[in-house]
């Protein structure tokens, strides 16, 4: 019988990527009966992921979730191994041959792609640029947006396009006593843009916000939500969907469009949020910069709950010159493991790695690079313990011979001259930005760049 799990043969896990799937894994395997050891892996050197730097400045409350994460880290079976990229920095060989499982969590990084004519035009962006840039994200950070122009387009009505809407409508009094990277405030206290139109391909019953998301748009200081009454309204699938019990969320969307459409305009607001439906961006037109985004109209077709937006060949232009998609997120392939490109995901059963339908030992994922980008921070807790569930169900598959862990990896990233950053020298930067940030009145002034970290703990 194995003795992988015990005090003096503990199973030793590695997991890529510090975000919410990454820590729910590393929860649920330190909660476990057994010995374990978890080194968590990053390659920024600020852990945390998506929490830090995917959800919206002025929603302060979702990052609660970090408190979580604190706790997790305190153990004394945790690592945290940052600014190190598995992949290039260290290969996952040198992770299996150190330990006997790993997890890959690194996200969906990336957006999905419109695949239409002038995309890549100056002016065309991806709402993960513009998210990272406002988060101080340090990929995104020297990113620049021109915000001159009078009208922003946003294709997508998820809450990620709520985000960037609501950012782009809001004043700087509104944002100012947030997160928000200083260098994106400065910017955005500079913003010409006046209309935002956030466009879907189907009608308002298939909208994916979260009712709180929306419902912030009524309480903007300086900009008033806009919706077409006659865009509200409903084929027979539609009303049959809205009318079906476990699908409420959609009905308090539905009925806060028509609140909105049923609103006065403020006059004293300057400027305009238009929600718009069942329109598809089919071209984008500019010389060298954006200039003109051709939508066509479309019109609902198939069963409840299974309807698609097929064309209807009618075209209208709408002038704008900057434009973000925000339609899906797909995850990124690493070197050494299995994935399949037109899901964007990591194939796997309930988290077991495949490859050509065969289990690839030791390898396990979870979060959005295992299931595709559904849910909310929390889904991911769910997603993680049945990752560890089955990891765990194959410990003795698992105990091939002594490992020995992180301590191996130190030394091959320290013959590299590659400086990793642990949980003390995180909580030397978090420290310091909590500090920058007290005298704006801000949670925190994100240190936006590498560099300025390590110095920092150097």
């Amino acid at each position: 019988m194995s003795d992988l799990g015990t005090s003096s043969k503990p199973l030793l896990v590695a997991i890529v990527g510090s975000g919410p799937s990454g820590f729910y894994a590393a929860e649920a395997l330190l909660k476990s009966e057994i010995s374990v050891k978890v080194d968590l892996f990053d390659r920024l050197p600020s852990p945390y992921g998506l929490v830090r730097s995917g959800v919206a400045p002025d929603h302060q409350k979702l990052k609660q979730a970090i408190k979580l994460y604190e706790k997790i880290a305190d153990s004394p079976d945790f690592n945290l191994v940052a600014n190190v990229n598995v992949g290039t920095d260290i290969d996952i060989d040198d992770l299996r041959a150190s330990h006997h499982a790993v997890i890959i969590a690194c996200g969906a990084e990336t957006d999905r792609k419109l695949d239409i004519p002038g995309e890549d035009l100056t002016g065309s962006y991806t709402a993960t640029e513009f998210v990272g840039w406002y988060n101080g994200h340090p990929d995104y950070r020297d990113r620049q947006f021109d915000l001159s122009h009078d009208v922003a387009v946003i294709i997508g009505q998820g809450n990620v396009a709520a985000d960037v809407s609501r950012i782009l409508s809001k004043t700087v009094d509104e944002l100012k006593h947030t997160d928000i990277a200083q260098h994106a405030l400065d910017v955005l206290a500079e913003s010409k843009v006046k209309e935002i139109h956030v466009i879907g391909r189907r009608g308002p019953a298939q909208a994916k916000f979260t009712p709180k998301e929306l419902r912030e748009f009524g309480e903007l200081g300086d900009c008033h939500p806009m919706i077409d009454e006659q865009e509200l309204e409903l084929n027979t699938a539609s009303k049959t969907e809205l009318e079906e019990k476990t699908n409420i969320g959609s009905k308090k969307i539905y009925d806060q469009f028509c609140e909105f459409a049923a609103m006065t305009a403020d006059t004293n607001k300057t400027k305009r949020c238009y929600f718009r439906f069942l329109l598809s961006p089919i071209e984008l037109l500019g010389n060298e910069k954006l200039e003109t985004v051709v939508l066509e109209k479309n019109k609902l077709s198939g069963d409840a709950f299974k309807q698609s937006a097929r064309g209807t060949g009618e075209r209208l232009e709408l002038e704008t010159g900057i434009l973000f998609r925000s339609i899906g997120y797909r995850g990124v392939p690493i070197t050494g493991i299995p994935f399949r490109d037109d899901w964007g995901t990591i194939p796997n059963i309930e988290g077991r790695v495949t490859e050509n339908d065969k289990l690839v030992p030791q390898l396990y994922t979870a979060g959005w690079i295992k299931r595709g980008p559904s849910g909310i921070i929390g889904t991911n807790r769910a997603c993680s313990v049945e990752t560890v569930e089955c990891l765990l169900a194959d410990i003795s598959a698992l105990d091939t011979g002594n490992k020995s862990g992180i301590n191996n990896i130190l030394s091959l990233l320290k013959d590299k001259n590659i400086r990793v950053v642990d949980y003390a020298d995180w909580k030397k930067i978090d420290s310091e930005e909590i500090k920058q940030g007290e005298p704006k009145g801000k949670p925190r002034e994100k240190i936006t760049y590498r560099d300025q970290m390590l110095a920092l703990i150097d």
